[in-house]
């Protein structure tokens, strides 16, 4: 039997390997549980459990009195299924696609979570123990749509550590901090409204607004936050409905909001009307908490959203909403009607870890690790021409400029297959500039070897500056 695969797994497995190689045909009967158990030596629970296991995903068919029979309509073999979809335009929505589907070998330099490996595993599996012993309701029961309350407490005393002070009652879950911004979006947009950005920002956001058919305005920003006066300007000539943000750990910079350009945005929303949506995923990740906008407002003009995908574990997703309570009346019946109640099991998951007192260990050793290795790949870079933007306070992300404007990471479809997955940016001011993830450049996934493995090849030309070619036409210096 395979390393770290059941019994009922390899019964299925070889089952489905037969019915793809046509050894068994549609229509065929299966030898019967007693006999396949028989022939590969084990229980005859273990060959249910597989034929189950198989029906249920409809490779065969299961006919009383009679046994198992290979599924008459067996789906058709399509190469386009077989690897990642490479024909669509570099989007947001194909980044993401790329990015969720690429597979654990991947070189992923410029990933945007952080590898299991860094996650608190031990303590999820104590959750996990931990819930398979509560009560049914827990289990099986919708949950309240504003979620649970005993979650809602504990974020509520967490906000207050950070400046931001909020009743459980001003807090909703959602299923992730995307769903939080998805139905802020449904609640204060229309159609056509003017919604302000950092640029560079997280790409999602240009996704996800771009689904709610939104104006997307970005303006330029700084080591201490936006450019206040092309921010003023914006906000005067536009007049946007939104301005989305992050202010602690700013993605994908790095940088961190001052005290001075957070009263002028405030001022300047105040002036002009202007809600405010601060997203701090990645609030954890500070050693010393930096100034929120939501703290300075009071949760007045500011939502301030959160999500554990990025320090507790990204299957097992929870973010939350933090508003005025009219706001978060009219948030919940919105989520009412979209995804009815709350994920009660996820919740009561994330309330066992962050409740254990393993999960602050786990963030104060994770913080000295994420900090070792931006300065290890900050070095590595370096050597190889490519700087930070600035030395970020905290977090996993260095924002990097490439050694001219002309010097481009090219996207092409060969450059997936070869196994690396960069993240393109796009914006305005992203032209000659980077994402690396800290955590996901680790020693034995090098720079250099990503870089090699995209088959990317520096040459000087002929003027001094820098181009980017492929092996075929840039023989000559090589990383």
């Amino acid at each position: 039997m395979s390393e770290g695969r059941t019994r009922v797994e390899m019964v299925v497995a070889t089952i489905r390997q037969r019915i793809a190689g046509r050894s068994l045909t549609p229509g065929a009967r299966l030898p019967s549980v007693r006999g396949l158990a028989a022939t590969l030596k084990l229980s005859t629970s273990t060959i249910v459990d597989a034929y189950e296991r198989l029906v249920a995903e409809g490779a065969i068919l299961a006919r009383p009195g009679s046994g198992f029979y290979v599924a008459n309509q067996a789906a058709p073999f399509a190469l386009a299924e077989a690897g990642p979809k490479l024909d669509r335009a570099v989007d947001p929505f194909w980044i993401s696609r790329q990015s969720l589907e690429a597979g654990e070998a991947d070189l992923k330099p410029g990933c945007g979570w952080l590898p299991p490996s860094w996650l608190p595993e031990d303590g999820m599996r104590r959750g996990l123990r931990t819930l398979a012993r509560a009560d049914g309701p827990a289990l099986a029961d919708y949950g309240s749509p504003l979620g649970l309350p005993q979650l809602r407490q504990l974020i509520s005393r967490r906000m207050g550590e950070r400046g931001v002070e909020a009743s459980p009652d001003q807090i909703m879950l959602a299923d992730s901090g995307t769903q939080a911004i998805d139905l802020l979006c449904r609640f204060l947009l229309e159609p056509g409204d003017t919604v302000l950005v950092d640029d560079p920002c997280y790409f999602n956001f240009h996704a996800l607004l771009r689904a709610h058919r939104a104006k997307i305005v970005g303006v330029p920003y700084t080591a201490s936050g936006p450019d206040i006066e092309l921010f003023a300007q914006v906000v005067a000539d536009e007049r946007p409905r939104l301005y989305i943000t992050n202010s602690a750990i700013h993605n994908p910079t790095g940088a961190t909001l001052s005290p001075v350009t957070a009263h002028r945005v405030l001022k300047l929303a105040d002036q002009f009307d202007l809600t405010i949506i601060e997203d701090d995923i990645f609030a954890d990740f500070e050693y010393t908490p930096a100034p929120r906008l939501a703290a300075f407002d009071g949760l007045e003009r500011v939502i301030h959203i959160g999500s554990f995908s990025k320090t507790l574990s990204a299957s097992a997703r929870c973010g939350f909403v933090v508003a005025k309570p009219e706001w978060i009346d009219g948030l919940t019946d919105l989520k009412i009607a979209t995804s009815f109640g709350g994920g009660q099991l996820t919740a009561e998951l994330v309330l066992n870890v962050l409740s254990d007192g393993s999960y602050r260990k786990h963030m104060e050793t994770l913080r000295h690790r994420l900090s070792r290795a931006m300065s290890e790949v900050s070095a590595r870079l370096n050597n190889l021409g490519i700087t930070p933007w600035l030395e970020p306070q905290a977090g996993m992300f260095l924002w990097c400029r490439l050694p001219t404007a002309s010097m481009r990471l090219m996207w092409r479809a060969p450059h997936w297959e070869r196994g690396s997955f960069w993240l393109p940016e796009t914006h305005s001011a992203c032209r000659n500039r980077q994402r690396i993830s800290c955590a996901s450049t680790c020693p034995r996934h090098s720079i250099r070897a990503s870089l090699k493995s995209w088959a990317i090849y520096w040459q000087e030309e002929d003027d001094g500056r820098w181009a980017v070619g492929d092996r075929a036409r840039c023989p000559a210096k090589r990383l």
